[in-house]
């Protein structure tokens, strides 16, 4: 649990993409705020890196879900399923799955697979649909999420959770520059942000440290995290390129790397 004076704590759990490496797990991070813990994607890897934090899959008590595509929902189901055994530490509080317009159906789908091995007891899973089209909000007591789209898929969302003291972090999941993006990070204390490819590689639908900076600068965020590094990003200067455009405290993250917000 963060200490009394920490208001927000976020602990990188995957810095990865969906090509293996041993250096970054696939997307996940692993939030604690208003005595919560939240997971924002769970990509492979995730359990694990839970329980080298000192984490129990039982003491997650949201996930949110930037888009659907398997480096960031593919520990969805592995995650379910040992909810559900052993016998003696079966899941007591409900988990909330927060998600774009559709996950629901998702889930069915997934259901229809895996059956009662991914159902959980009635009462235990709540799940949150966010409108896909615009800009969405949603009060949990402890904390309240805004949500807003992004450019990558169509369910793609970027989230920014407050917290009861007015902390605020962003989370970018994959996306293009994007204005949506911009807009929900403005003042932000923290910006979680992809930075797939160095810039040289720029594809579509992904960031690269100098737009991920434009965009922190544009937002005029307080401090940038750069994350969801292909193995290209670590042939290259990252930090020196996303510099082009952003001059505020940067982290470029690495798995099991922990930042407090107080």
């Amino acid at each position: 649990m963060p200490s009394d004076n920490i208001d927000i704590s976020v602990t990188i759990l995957g810095s990865g993409t969906c090509v293996p490496s041993l250096k970054r797990s696939s997307c996940c991070v692993l939030m604690e705020t208003g005595g919560k813990k939240l997971l924002f994607d769970s990509g492979a890897g995730t359990m694990r890196r839970l329980l080298e934090t000192g984490t129990k899959i039982f003491d997650i008590s949201f996930i949110f879900f930037s888009h659907l595509h398997p480096d960031h929902t593919g520990e969805l189901v592995p995650f379910l399923f040992a909810t559900k055994y052993p016998d003696i530490e079966r899941r007591q509080k409900p988990l909330t799955i927060v998600a774009g317009k559709g996950f629901a159906g998702f889930y069915n789908r997934l259901k229809n697979v895996y059956g009662e091995w991914i159902e959980l007891k009635p009462g235990l899973l709540n799940i949150v649909e966010m409108d896909n089209r615009g800009k969405d909000f949603s009060d949990f007591s402890n904390f309240t999420v805004e949500s807003i789209p992004v450019e990558h898929t169509d369910e793609s969302l970027a989230y920014r959770i407050n917290s009861s003291d007015g902390k605020s972090v962003v989370y970018s999941g994959d996306t293009d520059f994007s204005d949506n993006l911009v807009n929900l990070a403005k003042n932000a204390d923290f910006l979680i942000c992809e930075s797939a490819l160095p810039d040289e590689l720029k594809v579509p639908g992904h960031l690269t440290p100098s737009l991920a900076g434009e965009i922190a600068t544009q937002a005029n965020v307080r401090k940038l995290v750069l994350t969801h590094f292909y193995p290209e990003c670590d042939q290259v200067d990252i930090e020196k390129q996303c510099r082009k455009t952003w001059s505020g405290p940067l982290i470029l993250a690495e798995d099991l790397m922990k930042i407090e917000l107080a």
